[in-house]
């Protein structure tokens, strides 16, 4: 669990950094999930070798050295199974860890848990008699569960019996912890119910491998649930975690950035610091000049401000942006006021012109996509867009505007001067539609091509 520092942007003061506390699950949500998390390879894995082996050694001092060692590296995987949910791992701990060497003294300090409840329960039976003690171990089997969390979070004996401590944490987390409780008495007790089915209608040599996977596969679901109780309330307990379930290496903190990125911007936008949100956006553009997240904020500002300088400057990634995205009404805008800024304006670039007068065309926004074509051949001489952007023309003009003579013109034209483009070859096909008065249909060609022939001027009679 990683500690971060940071300045709040708008008073300056240290902010607590609360990982992934705003968007964890509830556990509740999560039953499914917590089922299935045994049957991952690595504890499958563990569970098989530390409840299958002992029972395949003889009966001796080595057989029964070798079953203890196991039994303890299955607790301490266990263990290691509450940190690494709490920690934000949605996924089990690789094999290794059950096998190396750290982290066995947990094992140890659990078992100088259990004794020093043992003998506060019997301290509370010789001070206060049965009733005293009877509280004592209601109290105890309560507390258990956050006793085993403290301790696998600490690594503290003291601070796994200190019945302060326990009362603290169990009111920090309030009713989900006894709802957690519950599901761990129907849990142990499915646990009970099924290692005694296996052991009922099975001969022994099967039902007792599978009474000990059983019971150690729903250890595995118990200790996971208790990690990702913590997890969930890391805010209530006081650390902080990253959901890492399921993340891609640095998908997390990718996701992080963009998410504390608009929650900037959102604040500075309800504050009114729209300079500081421009300067922002501005930042993450000179990064990734093609993230249509930010151009769709940018354009959104810039538009609301009524900026015209700067949407004139950033006006070739606004188009394409708008383009890409089908906003036909939104392309007429920009182009409106590109227009107000430089009478007679016109794109410098062949392909974000076809794209953007494609975009109006599809949408039916005829006028302004021709006005865009006007004079291609003049403005871009040699360009490989050519034959597309008058194909796209007589599209225009046939089936936007039922002009068809001049659609046939144009064309004629492509047919004349693109004999070298891959779309020549159905111009025939866009002749004979025409000619007949049927609306022409979209080309299937791929309109990129490595270079362009040279085409010569247009009559002045197909100009529009």
């Amino acid at each position: 669990m990683r500690k971060q520092l940071a300045l709040c942007p708008r008073c300056g003061d240290s902010m607590r950094y609360l990982g992934a506390a705003t968007e964890v699950e509830p556990f509740w949500n999560r039953l499914s999930e917590f089922f299935r998390y045994p049957f991952h390879p690595d504890p499958l894995i563990v569970i098989a070798i530390c409840t299958l082996v002992p029972m395949l050694l003889s009966a001796n001092l080595v057989g029964l050295i070798v079953s203890l060692v196991l039994a303890f590296v299955l607790l301490k995987y266990t263990y290691d199974v509450i940190r690494h949910t709490a920690e934000g791992h949605m996924k089990p701990p690789p094999l290794a860890a059950a096998f190396s060497g750290g982290g066995f003294d947990i094992v140890f300090l659990q078992f100088v848990v259990f004794v020093l409840i043992g003998g506060l329960i019997f301290s509370a039976g010789l001070i206060g008699g049965p009733l005293l003690a009877m509280l004592a171990v209601a109290f105890v089997m309560l507390a258990l569960p956050a006793s085993i969390m403290v301790l696998a979070m600490e690594h503290s004996v003291v601070a796994a019996v200190n019945p302060i401590n326990l009362a603290a944490l169990i009111s920090r987390i309030g009713w989900p912890y006894f709802l957690l409780y519950g599901y761990l008495i129907l849990l142990t007790l499915a646990s009970g119910a099924a290692q005694e089915f296996a052991v009922t209608h099975f001969d022994p040599v099967f039902a007792q491998p599978l009474g000990g996977f059983l019971n150690s596969a729903f250890t595995l679901v118990l200790f996971h649930m208790l990690g990702y109780l913590l997890f969930q309330y890391q805010e209530e307990l006081g650390f902080a975690s990253d959901l890492q379930g399921g993340d891609e290496p640095g998908q997390a903190e990718r996701r992080d950035r963009s998410e504390r990125l608009d929650a900037d911007i959102d604040m500075n936008l309800k504050d009114g610091n729209y300079d500081r949100v421009f300067s922002i956006l501005q930042d993450t553009l000179n990064k990734d000049s093609t993230n249509a997240h930010r151009l769709g904020q940018l354009h959104q500002l810039l538009t609301a401000r009524q900026d015209t300088a700067e949407l004139y400057r950033y006006h070739p990634r606004l188009l394409a942006w708008l383009a890409n995205n089908n906003d036909a009404p939104g392309l007429v805008g920009l182009l409106t006021t590109l227009e107000r800024v430089e009478p007679g304006f016109r794109l410098d670039d062949p392909a974000l012109t076809v794209r953007c007068a494609g975009t109006l065309y599809r949408q039916g926004k005829s006028k302004p996509a021709l006005k865009l074509l006007q004079d291609f051949h003049k403005r871009f001489p040699g360009s490989d867009q050519l034959a597309p952007a008058y194909i796209l023309a007589a599209q225009t003009l046939a089936n936007g505007l039922g002009q068809w003579d001049k659609a046939i013109a144009f064309l004629k034209f492509v047919q004349k001067r693109c004999k070298n483009h891959p779309l020549h070859d159905q111009i025939g096909t866009y002749l004979a539609q025409a000619e007949q008065r049927q609306p022409l249909k979209d080309p299937k060609a791929n309109f990129s091509v490595g270079s362009g022939p040279s085409f010569g001027a247009l009559p002045q009679t197909h100009e529009f």
